[in-house]
């Protein structure tokens, strides 16, 4: 067995003899990262401004960014005198595929669904999407994940095959989303007046479109104790900077149009509950005005 003092020695006379040739290994695999990284940045740039999906440009940028690390890694070998070593692992290439195939299957599913999803282009940065009862706002993409924000700030790590096989609602795609709520008036009260009332409250809201995208109101239901009125509207996701903002525009429009029915003298009665004594014994009666003596 070989003496570790003999060992120590035999690195430190290495280093002694090959520093220059190190130094200028490692200054080459330090500038060939930095290179990577320059050219990811400039090709995403780049792919930026040709595409407005910038889902596409920063999965591109990213497969352009590992190959080059990678073909820099592989040269760092050969100039460390690992030719070998490098060469077995260029030759075992084919055999390192098969076995990811089955050791990292999902890594390797996740990867070809993120090289779909950047293609395909079913989503953008900040549009809001549902997939597999997941909502939120889509923040980034890579070789393996999509990072998802919920409205209510969780940061989901959603994988790219998920995103692949699972049916996807893309809310925002198109800027158009329509909201929609149940107002109920009494029975007293006229449905027709109610309508034109809840019209003419949205026809005074920018938020809310108007033409063809103009807001629909109508009998939804003969509830128990109201008159349901269905009020639907659509609202444009990309006039404001922030497109999680139009989350609060349906809070406002029912607080307005609440406002302006109660302010018109209609009645949005709560749930009534009839009590029937069927009882008629004078001692329950009694009873109940002891009690009430009491």
């Amino acid at each position: 067995m070989r003496n570790p003092t003999e060992f120590y020695r035999d690195i430190i006379q290495y280093f002694e003899t090959n520093y220059i040739h190190l130094g200028l290994t490692l200054l080459f695999l330090i500038a060939g990262f930095l290179i990577a990284g320059f050219i990811k940045h400039r090709v995403r740039l780049r792919l930026i401004k040709k595409s407005p999906n910038h889902v596409t440009a920063t999965f591109i940028s990213q497969i352009i960014s590992f190959a080059l690390k990678t073909a820099v890694l592989l040269i760092t070998l050969y100039m460390l005198g690992l030719d070998a070593f490098t060469n077995k692992i260029l030759a075992g290439a084919g055999l390192l595929t098969f076995v990811i195939g089955f050791a990292l299957k999902d890594i390797g599913e996740n990867f070809l669904a993120g090289i779909i999803l950047a293609f395909k282009s079913p989503f953008k940065l900040n549009d809001l999407i549902e997939v597999d009862k997941i909502v939120g706002f889509v923040k980034d993409i890579n070789i393996r994940e999509t990072l998802i924000k919920t409205p209510d700030g969780r940061d989901v790590f959603l994988p790219n095959s998920i995103i692949l096989k699972n049916p996807l609602f893309n809310y925002t795609i198109d800027g158009f989303l329509r909201y929609e709520f149940t107002v109920g008036i009494a029975y007293e009260n006229s449905p027709g007046k109610a309508s034109e009332i809840i019209e003419e409250t949205l026809s005074k809201l920018d938020s809310v479109l108007k033409g063809d995208k103009k807001p629909s109101i109508a009998i939804d239901e003969f509830a128990t104790n109201t008159v349901n009125l269905k009020v639907r509207f659509w609202i444009n996701t990309f006039e404001s900077t922030k497109r999680s903002h139009h989350i609060n525009i349906r809070s406002n429009v029912m607080d307005k149009v609440m406002g302006a029915l109660l302010s018109a003298g209609f009645s949005l009665p709560a749930s009534i509950v009839e009590l029937k004594n069927y009882d008629q014994s004078d001692s329950l009666n009694l009873k109940l005005d002891a009690e009430n003596n009491a």
